[in-house]
């Protein structure tokens, strides 16, 4: 697939039907195994541009709070966040957890958009008019925007847990399924924020498993790239 830079195809389209107040949604935390999934509206003016802005998952770390910090201190961004933790993503799933997230986002907001770019499939039901964009934090810069913000947000919430439960790192991992994380899951089992409807926090011994996995397949790829043949000189 041709590379598609970041930008604002999507909102001048809706421009040219009348919708002049364009938002864009992301979430943040929908497959970790702990902590809230969170997530992001925001509304950009017509005129915006930002160099670096992209789909937070392509961007460093450093480089995501610093375009945070550039789009919450700009005052012609609109933007909110809906959270959802863990013990109601347990109860009504993450699908409809993350979905929920989404519209007390736009529910916030002090004035409602036009129309609402969202990243992935559609949401239903939603108030209002949404067009649904695969990959769309990496298309419309509305999107991309929502990422960082969602992205950021998220991952400060993760590092106040980890003051609080110091032995899961979750700092490091942000509560995602990684090793790390998944030892820790197992010595010390799971903790408050830990979405006990997910396989790997309901069965601990599951995630020693798949902890076993990951080191045999890292295993089997060093013995295949040490038995590689070195071409004689």
């Amino acid at each position: 697939m041709a590379y598609r830079r970041c930008g604002f195809r999507y909102e001048k389209k809706l421009r040219i039907t009348g919708a002049s107040r364009i938002a864009g949604i992301d979430e943040a935390g929908r497959g970790a195994l702990a902590g809230p999934v969170v997530a992001a509206a925001t509304i950009l003016p017509e005129k915006f541009r930002h160099r670096r802005l992209n789909d937070s998952k392509q961007l460093a770390s450093e480089l995501r709070e610093e375009i945070y910090c550039d789009l919450i201190s700009n005052p012609e961004i609109r933007w909110t966040v809906g959270i959802v933790d863990s013990v109601e993503i347990d109860r009504i799933n993450i699908l409809r957890a993350s979905h929920r997230a989404m519209r007390l986002a736009i529910e916030t907001l002090l004035e409602p958009p036009d129309h609402v770019l969202i990243d992935g499939l559609p949401v239903i039901p939603f108030p209002l008019p949404q067009t649904a964009i695969i990959d769309g934090d990496c298309i419309s810069l509305s999107i991309a925007a929502a990422s960082v913000i969602a992205k950021v947000t998220r991952d400060r919430i993760m590092r106040d847990f980890c003051a609080r439960f110091p032995q899961y790192c979750f700092s490091q991992h942000k509560g995602y399924g990684t090793e790390l994380h998944l030892l820790k899951l197992h010595e010390f089992g799971p903790c408050p924020i830990h979405r006990r409807s997910f396989e790997p926090v309901a069965q601990p011994l599951l995630a020693l498993g798949e902890i076993v996995q990951i080191r045999s397949s890292a295993a089997r790829r060093a013995r295949r790239e040490v038995s590689v043949p070195v071409p004689e000189a």
